[in-house]
């Protein structure tokens, strides 16, 4: 991680005045992907670069660089014509610490700002990873996540009492950097498998020894499984699959 470039990133997209100078796109952009493109490479000439029918986040002339929020799904067409001509690395920032304000559809007034109680980690990355998992061996691929401590606000625009379920959210501000991990290679993938994990695990055991108290994982195994990393046994603990360290990847 880089602290400092950071901030130099959040300092020219956050400073007031900034995105009115630079134009109606930047104006348009989400302030967390505007950010992070801004922390990836700081030179706007890299910035929007049209490829073989598809606009690039980044291009730096050696290779792509693409910010993603979110809906992994989308990047597939992306990903079958980028990766046949360049490198390509996604980063996804993932919320760590989060604060919430709610804000008034109608008149725009801010409301009380909230911790969220849930605290981010690279796992919550497999959702999506999932959608683009026949990509994730490729050479040519790489995934940088972030976690990071951000400000969220999000419309009262939903239903019931107090108008939160279903509603929408308006903007993300990256406020720190708490984590990082470049996944290069389908070996880099062993980090989410805890050491304390015995011969043969299920998903729930993966869950436990990494400290979650919900049931399975079974996105991370699969994304693990596709990319050769684990193997099933081919036998059952109750309903559960078994699950083992591919041969090749034992120390």
């Amino acid at each position: 991680m880089d602290t400092i470039r950071f901030e130099e990133a959040r300092r020219r997209i956050l400073v007031p005045g900034e995105r009115e100078r630079r134009g109606i796109g930047m104006q348009m952009e989400k302030t967390l992907h505007a950010v992070f493109k801004y922390y990836e490479d700081p030179d706007e000439d890299h910035h929007e670069i049209p490829i073989e029918g598809y606009i690039a986040d980044i291009f730096t002339g050696r290779g792509i660089i693409e910010i993603q929020n979110g809906n992994f799904g989308k990047m597939r067409e992306k990903l079958e014509t980028f990766l046949l001509l360049w490198p390509v690395r996604i980063v996804y920032p993932l919320p760590h610490i989060k604060h919430v304000t709610w804000i008034d559809p109608e008149t725009g007034a801010q409301g009380k700002r909230s911790r969220s109680p849930k605290r981010g980690s690279f796992y919550d990355a497999f959702r999506e990873l999932c959608r683009i998992r026949s990509f994730l061996a490729d050479p040519h691929l790489s995934i940088e996540l972030l976690l990071v401590d951000m400000e969220e606000y999000r419309l009262q625009d939903g239903w019931g009492k107090n108008g939160k379920r279903g509603s929408h959210r308006f903007d993300r501000v990256p406020i720190s950097l708490a984590g990082e991990l470049l996944l290069d290679s389908p070996r880099d993938y062993l980090a989410f498998l805890p050491y304390e994990l015995p011969e043969e695990f299920t998903s729930a055991d993966v869950a436990k020894h990494a400290g979650f108290r919900r049931d399975g994982f079974s996105s991370v195994l699969l994304v693990l499984r596709e990319l050769g990393v684990i193997e099933r046994t081919g036998e059952k603990r109750g309903r559960a699959w078994l699950y083992r360290i591919a041969p090749s990847f034992r120390d």
